[in-house]
């Protein structure tokens, strides 16, 4: 899914209520896109970590339109299975980042390297 109104109308659609109900919570998820515009922004928070963040800063149920409770974490859930199809760990995330010399304070930045050409 590409937009986080999309994923809300699917919360409502399993959960009732209405879209907007869910979308703060779709709109944290995607909060990233702002700082990176492709993919690699899922990285951030598209993972089981990120979705218990997510219960600790909405509540552990949210109350929908129709009146009734649902997991805050559920709707997390949903969100990151309907982009990458299950729920990654934090983990998994990491092992597949290519490690660079500056992640290890070798005194190496990528803006000194420009400046020697």
């Amino acid at each position: 899914m590409a937009h986080p109104f999309k994923h809300a109308v699917r919360s409502a659609h399993l959960f009732g209520g209405v879209a907007e109900d869910y979308l703060a919570i779709h709109n944290w998820f995607d909060e990233s896109k702002a700082h990176i515009g492709d993919l690699r922004h899922r990285a951030l928070r598209h993972h089981s970590e990120g979705i218990f963040l997510c219960e600790s800063i909405f509540g552990i149920t949210l109350e929908n339109s129709d009146g009734r409770k649902v997991p805050v974490r559920t709707v997390g859930e949903q969100h990151v299975t309907d982009d990458l199809g299950w729920v990654p760990s934090v983990k998994d995330w990491l092992e597949n980042i290519q490690l660079q010399p500056w992640m290890g304070k070798t005194g190496w930045r990528p803006d000194k390297e420009d400046a020697s050409s």
